[in-house]
């Protein structure tokens, strides 16, 4: 494969794994981002420095690429008047300037955050409701619908992953079920960049994890073949971590603990998150 990727955010942790991974595959990787990583070691690739909300940084990295992978953005919660420019202005930026430029596939780094206030215990499946747990998870449920708008008003594809816990090992319990390992999430996006055209799409980000949560059917069926299993850290991280309950927000909630924390990181009154689909008060 020859063709080139954009990929924004590239100086965060998850574009690093994609700036390591991918050209080995045979993808021409430019990168977009506020700077440069000072770690580790530059590694040679383009960098269009630059803000996602600045039209002339964005349109000169989207110069002649085929696909962009959209990570740029606040990738926590924050205060709405934080958000509204990264997470909805940027990404909204950024799918037009694709579509100016004749992008024809996006690839946006959604969140579980979308869906976190759905209770866990059963596999979620891609078909579930938009459920944002927070602000944040709100303004990916954004992106969702504005990839989804792309898609059928511009014939673009568009792959909204719903991203897990994606670092070099399990953060936690709750991490041996939503775990996407460095080496998958590069298998993940190299299976997105190669499938036929699928119009638009929404997935589970993450590996095949013995405790999965969400069901990882619509990535296999666009040939995403997970390698790694978080079960392999399991011993040693329940040994580490106390035994999570069934009322810990980390087991109970889709999103984990960013279901009871409000916009301002003040932590809620214990239970204040009702039934799944139901609000924070």
């Amino acid at each position: 494969m020859t063709s080139s990727v954009l990929v924004t955010g590239a100086a965060g942790r998850i574009g690093g794994y994609l700036r390591s991974g991918l050209p080995p595959l045979g993808w021409r990787v430019r990168c977009l981002d506020l700077a440069e990583p000072t770690e580790p070691e530059p590694d040679g690739l383009p960098w269009v420095i630059g803000d996602i909300l600045d039209p002339e940084a964005v349109e000169e990295a989207m110069a002649g690429v085929e696909t962009v992978v959209h990570l740029a953005g606040i990738p926590t919660e924050a205060p709405f008047a934080d958000l509204l420019p990264a997470n909805i202005d940027g990404t909204y930026r950024v799918f037009e300037a694709a579509r100016l430029a004749g992008v024809r596939r996006v690839i946006y780094a959604s969140s579980n955050h979308a869906v976190g206030f759905h209770e866990s215990g059963s596999l979620l499946t891609a078909s579930a409701r938009a459920c944002p747990d927070s602000l944040y998870g709100v303004t990916k449920a954004f992106g969702e619908a504005l990839g989804s708008f792309y898609a059928d008003r511009y014939g673009m594809d568009v792959a909204a992953v719903r991203i897990g816990s994606c670092f070099d090992r399990p953060p936690g319990e709750r991490g041996l079920g939503t775990w996407l390992s460095p080496g998958d999430s590069v298998r993940l996006v190299d299976a997105l960049l190669r499938a036929p055209s699928f119009g638009y799409a929404v997935l589970y980000g993450i590996s095949a994890n013995t405790r999965a949560w969400w069901d990882l059917g619509p990535a296999r069926a666009l040939g995403y073949r997970p390698e790694d299993d978080a079960e392999v850290f399991a011993e040693q991280i329940l040994a580490e971590n106390p035994a999570l309950t069934h009322d810990d927000p980390d087991r109970r909630y889709v999103g984990g603990r960013m279901a009871v924390t409000s916009a301002h990181h003040r932590d809620l009154v214990p239970g204040a998150g009702r039934r799944a689909g139901g609000r924070v008060e």
